[in-house]
Parts: structure tokens; C-alpha cells; sequence
């Protein structure tokens, strides 16, 4: 398994390329912006592309899904249904792509990867349909903008809900061990690092 990460769009978005580079096959994780850079990470990592995956429907995870299409038609894309809307998308939800390419998933759904599993855990507060993809056996954690180095998602945009928000951190705050966490914007950290210092992480695990 290989992660690699581009920073892109006007506010530095994670986009990250998980690769099984065993079975030759790739996930993109919030395409936000910068189609042609995304898609030079894809050719040049050999593998092929079968996920395009969003944590949630901001413009700034979402802004080169439709660009990539045009390179990728047959990928589908994935979101949590709660982030969407079929009439109106703008820059807080996402409007859904043709029927051959959207895709839907939930809590616990659950992806192949070559050799790879990818599960889905709803956590939302910073939007009604967001969620943390974790790699499973891996320890790894694709967590959005639920879960910052030190700090969480905000919740003042229309469906962001605090109190939601403390219960996501406290149910990622409970998963067993530690995890690499890969957040959606800023630098990676760790799952024990925030359990001992994210002050949003405390509040919810202490309520």
C-alpha cells in the first residue's frame, strides 16, 4: 500500500491516491481542485484508477470530479447521500454526476482495493454526510474535515452540528489502537497523538 498526497485548490485541500501497487490499482480521495495535476499523480503511479471517493460535498473536495470524468468516464464516484442535492450544489453540496458514475455509501459499507478494504464510518458535524474512510488492517484513517491535527471541521456552514460533531470525534476517538489519521486539509497526525491533546477530541470523549 502506497498514500500519496497532493495539496490543491485556493485553500490547500488533501487530496489524497491510496494504491494497492500489488494489484495495480488506485482510489482518489477528495479530488478538490487541479485536475491536471490529479491526474498526472494517477498515470504516473502505474496504477489504475476504480474509486473516485469525497468525505463530504464542499467545493473544495469536490471541484475536479467532473474534469476527471472526462479522463476516467467509466470510475465511479462515491458520497454519503446526506451530501448531495439532485437541483442545487453551489459550494456546500454536491450535485450528483450521470447515473453511470454515482454511487451512494453508509456506515459500514465497505470497498475493495485490489488486496485493500476500505470502510466507511459516518461522522458528521462539520456537514450532515460526512465520513472517515478507514483502511482496514492498515491503520490508516482518511478523516476529512472531521478530524484536524490538533482541531476538527467547523460547523457554522448549513448542516455542520457541534454537538454531532463531539459524538464523531469521541466514536473515532474509541476506535482500538492507533491510527496514521489523514486529514483534509494541514499536516497528518496521529490517532493517539489527538486522544492525549485535541481539546474538541477530549470534550466529546468526556461527555
Amino acid at each position: 500500500m502506497t498514500i500519496q498526497t497532493l495539496q490543491v485548490g485556493p485553500i490547500m485541500t488533501n487530496c489524497y491516491l491510496l494504491c494497492d501497487e500489488n494489484a495495480k490499482v488506485c482510489a482518489l480521495i477528495d479530488p478538490g481542485d487541479d485536475a491536471a495535476r490529479v491526474e498526472k499523480l494517477v498515470e504516473q503511479s502505474g496504477c489504475a484508477l476504480r474509486y473516485i471517493l469525497l468525505t463530504h460535498g464542499h467545493f473544495d473536495h469536490i471541484s475536479a470530479v467532473r474534469p476527471l470524468l472526462e479522463r476516467y468516464p467509466d470510475v465511479p464516484v462515491y458520497i454519503h447521500r446526506n451530501d448531495t442535492a439532485a437541483d442545487r450544489g453551489g459550494d456546500l453540496l454536491f450535485t450528483p454526476v450521470g447515473e453511470k458514475n454515482q454511487r451512494y455509501y453508509q456506515e459500514g459499507d465497505t470497498l475493495p482495493l485490489g488486496g485493500l478494504t476500505i470502510r466507511v464510518l459516518e461522522t458528521p458535524g462539520h456537514s450532515e454526510g460526512s465520513v472517515c474512510l478507514l483502511v482496514e488492517g492498515q491503520h490508516v484513517l482518511f478523516a476529512g474535515d472531521t478530524l484536524f491535527r490538533c482541531s476538527c471541521g467547523r460547523c457554522d456552514f448549513p448542516g455542520g452540528d457541534y454537538r454531532k460533531m463531539l459524538e464523531s470525534l469521541a466514536r473515532l476517538a474509541s476506535l482500538e489502537g492507533d491510527y496514521r489519521v489523514l486529514p483534509g486539509h494541514d499536516r497528518e497526525t496521529t490517532m493517539d497523538y489527538e486522544r492525549r491533546v485535541n481539546p474538541y477530541m477530549r470534550q466529546g470523549t468526556a461527555r
